[in-house]
């Protein structure tokens, strides 16, 4: 007789039911009990999958995906290999508009992962014609049979975290959650996870962390698309020029501002101390969490769970690179033990 093979039907399969990680040394100076959501788990190596699998499917039960239809997205890289990846499992093609402020690491993943890849400005207006917003669009008009995912103004961004992450959250905490601190880029990921977790307990604190150069946390605080508020800023998949409605604001009680060179650090401290290899964006929502306790948002009894969106692999070229550390000036006196800890031996 046979024996039963123990096999996943595809790598799809895996996405989702990440773990939940005890902080342990970098949390050692402050106040309150954390814990990281680790993304890097998802195959695709981010949170992303989780929305690239739901939107497709979701196409696909409406009826609008067809057989050899394209797949056009606008990404800083996570949401791209995530959609290339489905794509490549179900069969769809996949072009993808990137901002040039993605890793060169993302960008080639992309086009390992057999994706078409449109590299797009970084510092120009959301409404010009080479933003990777309206690169994006105009290819979803020439290209017949394509989808354009638009996750920026698509729901579906927000549904997908509403089914999986803030309940996956909630299980795991055994409902004694009091904080969930993550960063907002097209804020689906804090928008879906909040909406549960506010249903089970309106309590619970839902903090967003954005970047300076970013309108959010203004937009957040008075309503105002400030646009004195946009300049240019290094950290991938956080803030926006523009409000997302992919982020629901109602359901986060507040956003705090971070920096590039302070969350570039936090990322490579996280690396160091917690052996977790993450990416810039966790970083950032660590540097949050100093602040935050600076601040004194928590206390002994804090139950705060982080989001930690990606793996550092993709950031091998950026923040973890001592040479673009330096071209940036993030590297100082204070900074040398994060230095060159490489010789060669002769």
């Amino acid at each position: 007789m046979e024996s039963k093979i123990n096999a996943y039907s595809n790598i799809l399969d895996l996405i989702g039911n990440t773990p939940l990680v005890k902080l342990n040394r970098i949390t050692e100076s402050l106040t309150g009990n954390y814990y990281a959501k680790v993304e890097a788990f998802n195959p695709g190596h981010s949170s992303k999958d989780r929305i690239a699998a739901y939107i497709i499917e979701e196409a696909e039960r409406r009826g609008i995906l067809k057989e050899n239809s394209t797949i056009i997205e606008t990404t800083s890289g996570n949401t791209g290999f995530s959609l290339a990846m489905v794509s490549i499992v179900k069969g769809y093609k996949c072009v993808l508009a990137v901002s040039s402020k993605s890793s060169k690491d993302k960008i080639d993943m992309l086009r390992s992962m057999g994706a078409k890849v449109y590299v797009c400005p970084a510092h120009v207006s959301a409404d010009d014609p080479r933003s990777y917003y309206q690169v994006a669009k105009r290819l979803s008009d020439e290209i017949q049979g394509s989808i354009y995912i638009n996750q920026y103004f698509n729901n579906l961004n927000i549904e997908a975290h509403y089914r999986t992450t803030g309940p996956e959250i909630w299980e795991q905490t055994n409902g004694h959650i009091t904080h969930l601190v993550a960063c907002s880029g097209t804020g689906g990921t804090i928008s879906g996870t909040a909406r549960y977790l506010k249903e089970k307990n309106p309590k619970i604190r839902i903090i967003g962390v954005d970047a300076y150069g970013s309108v959010l946390k203004k937009y957040h605080e008075t309503g105002e698309f400030d646009r004195d508020e946009i300049y240019p800023y290094r950290i991938e998949g956080l803030g926006k020029n523009l409000i997302p409605d992919a982020t629901d604001f109602d359901v986060i009680d507040q956003f705090i501002k971070v920096s590039d060179e302070d969350s570039a650090h936090t990322a490579r401290e996280i690396s160091r101390t917690e052996g977790i290899f993450v990416g810039y964006t966790s970083g950032a929502v660590m540097q949050a969490i100093k602040k935050l306790n600076q601040k004194g948002e928590f206390d002994k009894n804090s139950q705060v769970v982080v989001i930690f969106p990606d793996h550092g692999s993709r950031y091998m070229s950026k923040i973890y690179s001592d040479q673009w550390m330096s071209d940036q000036g993030f590297f100082d006196h204070k900074n040398a033990e994060n230095k060159q800890r490489v010789e060669f031996v002769k």
